[in-house]
């Protein structure tokens, strides 16, 4: 397809593959080539048959577009130096603030491909794309109160506030072949030296080694502009979430009463409270003439997000007009054939690809879990047909076997060492594997030792997530592991586990998609030089070096933890087809060498619509709605 060459030119060479072929995610893909997301592209997941679009004549610009969440499940409190929720990536890509690079936010091909955004176009990668050099829009204005204009300062303290430890940035890791970047998060630099910015409209990268996707890296929301004089009187991990000021069409509800003439005088955002929502109301320093609206459409004049743990009640409201829709939440399986089974419905039911992969993560230092025999013991006896029903059955995703999405593996979905009949588990294998184990005392297939019993076992505590945790229970129990369950909400159940002096041994809570449309964006939860001691996201551990143990508190195994540092490092140099190949063999060999998860499905992301939605689209990027591109009807809300 047209698109997809485009975006493999950028990458010189680099095999990126994005959504394309959504058929890789078990659809029957129709999809229409398209040079800017103006032509519907079909993304039928699990035979839905709906479109990433839905268009009506009668979209108009304004109202309120009103969408209700379970919990506002930030892991990095909002902030986007350090926030890693697809879903929290999308609100601050679409509505808030603008970086150097973006995304149309459609679904599709045309959703992941790189675009130029804040900055004037997209340059070429020079001296083996190690030097980058970017013109900035002029005339961008901050929102209020701020109301300058953006500069190419701003963007170097963006970088700057990635490398303050306190700050928290979860995927700083992106960023550090940026020449001086580790030193000063190191403490031996007070600046990065490889960013340089001759001018106001001017900002030029040097690289330490080629990096053919930088451009997809600076799409991620913690490159764009933070102005600093907020960001520097919030530098402890998650605060500037509270207090984000923004370039894009919108800006949080009371940002222009934020008193920002010192430190002490700045007090919380109003129209966000972790604990209620937010509320993001339009920018009037916005120049739609300095944007491009294949990104950004900007129809409502709000978005309101209020949190309602009420499920049904959430999905009662959407259908009855007084929601437009929810998020975090997948449609519940009664409502989904509801809709699809009715012709005067099935429009407003949406199924699209997420480019994730659903699991089970297992902790290496923490026993039994330290046992590869057990580890190997839990994919085999683990019943992903179960877990897949527990979603909604295959209008909810594909069962897996392995760790990075087909899509990504230019539709491979064979890889699978554990496979069993019907994907429902096999305790004959189970208790061959776990008989190897030293946590079996009396080798007859049962985990009996001490450490097998009141195992930490971490979830979340609603939806198909709840309904998760009684399966993984007892699967396990089968094989003599009884599990302790701990259900939280998505924020605490995400600071948990990623807090490694927890050391949670098993978890269901966690998903992952990608950060952009390589395979590298699944290899970095497996990268010890990505563990940090809160924030982290190697929940595994994969790779810990006794150094870092004795750094975090954790006590390693005698045989310490397997790396695949040195694999993944082949991988990222490798262009072409031999990219993809060579990401298979890191695959594989996570799930036969090291094997840290139990895999068991690849999402698809359900929406259900209300009658007031006029319009609508997916954001392949973010892998949840574009809210980009919606737009509602208020004289049909209720």
């Amino acid at each position: 397809m047209t698109s997809r060459r485009k975006t493999l030119a950028l990458l010189g060479s680099v095999a990126l593959v994005g959504a394309v072929g959504v058929a890789a995610c078990g659809s029957d893909d129709k999809s229409s080539d398209t040079n800017g997301g103006d032509t519907a592209t079909t993304a039928q997941g699990g035979g839905s048959g709906s479109e990433t679009r839905f268009m009506s004549d009668d979209a108009k610009k304004g109202g309120t577009y009103r969408i209700a969440t379970p919990d506002l499940g930030f892991t990095g409190g909002f902030d986007p130096s350090a926030e890693y929720l697809g879903w929290a990536w999308g609100l601050q890509q679409m509505l808030l603030n603008r970086g150097l690079v973006g995304y149309r936010h459609v679904g599709g091909t045309a959703g992941t491909e790189p675009m130029a955004d804040l900055a004037e176009e997209l340059p070429e990668g020079e001296n083996d794309n190690t030097v980058w050099t970017f013109k900035i829009r002029k005339g961008v204005k901050w929102s209020p109160p701020l109301n300058r204009e953006v500069t190419s300062k701003d963007i170097v303290y963006a970088f700057e506030r990635m490398a303050t430890p306190s700050v928290g940035a979860q995927y700083a890791n992106y960023v550090q072949p940026i020449k001086g970047f580790k030193e000063m998060a190191d403490g031996k630099a007070k600046t990065i030296s490889g960013i340089e910015t001759p001018d106001d409209h001017t900002i030029t990268f040097t690289l330490t080694e080629p990096t053919p996707d930088f451009l997809f890296r600076l799409a991620m929301p913690a490159t764009a502009p933070i102005p600093p004089e907020v960001g520097k009187c919030h530098t402890k991990a998650g605060e500037y979430g509270r207090y984000v000021l923004g370039t894009g069409p919108y800006m949080i509800k009371g940002a222009d009463k934020l008193n920002i003439s010192s430190c002490a005088t700045q007090k919380p955002i109003a129209g966000f409270n972790p604990t209620d929502g937010i509320t993001f109301v339009r920018n009037p320093n916005y120049d739609a003439s300095l944007d491009d609206p294949e990104q950004r459409s900007a129809m409502p004049d709000s978005i309101d997000i209020s949190v309602n743990t009420n499920e049904k009640d959430v999905f009662d409201k959407i259908q009855a007009g007084e929601l437009e829709e929810a998020a975090g939440l997948s449609v519940p399986p009664d409502v989904a054939r509801k809709y699809t089974t009715d012709d005067s419905l099935k429009d407003r039911f949406r199924s699209n690809p997420e480019d994730s992969t659903n699991y089970l993560t297992m902790n290496l230092t923490t026993p039994p879990f330290d046992d590869i025999h057990v580890r190997k013991a839990a994919n085999f006896i683990v019943d992903k047909t179960a877990l897949q029903r527990a979603w909604g059955g295959k209008l909810y995703g594909d069962v897996t076997g392995h760790t990075i999405p087909p899509v990504l593996l230019d539709g491979d979905n064979s890889i699978d060492p554990y496979a069993t009949e019907g994907s429902a588990g096999d305790l004959a294998k189970a208790q061959e594997e776990m008989k190897q184990s030293a946590y079996d005392t009396d080798k007859d297939g049962m985990c009996d030792a001490g450490p097998c019993k009141g195992v930490l076992y971490l979830n979340r505590n609603y939806g198909a997530y709840a309904k998760l945790g009684p399966i993984v229970i007892d699967n396990f129990a089968k094989i003599g592991i009884q599990l302790d369950a701990k259900e939280l909400p998505t924020g605490p159940a995400y600071e948990t586990l990623q807090t490694v002096k927890n050391q949670v041994p098993l978890a269901s809570n966690a998903r992952w998609g990608k950060d952009y449309p390589d395979a590298t964006t699944f290899a970095v939860l497996f990268d010890g030089r990505n563990i940090i001691p809160t924030g982290n996201t190697n929940y595994s551990l994969v790779g810990i070096t006794p150094d870092q143990a004795k750094k975090l508190g954790v006590t390693l195994p005698k045989d310490g933890v397997p790396s695949v540092d040195a694999d993944m490092d082949k991988c990222r140099k490798t262009g072409g087809e031999e990219r993809i190949a060579c990401w298979k063999e890191f695959d594989t060999k996570v799930m036969t060498e090291v094997v840290p998860w139990v895999p068991y499905m690849n999402a698809l992301h359900t929406n259900l619509l209300g009658p007031a939605v006029t319009q609508w689209d997916f954001d392949q990027d973010s892998g949840e709605s574009s809210l980009a591109h919606v737009a509602v009807d208020p004289g049909l809300q209720k």
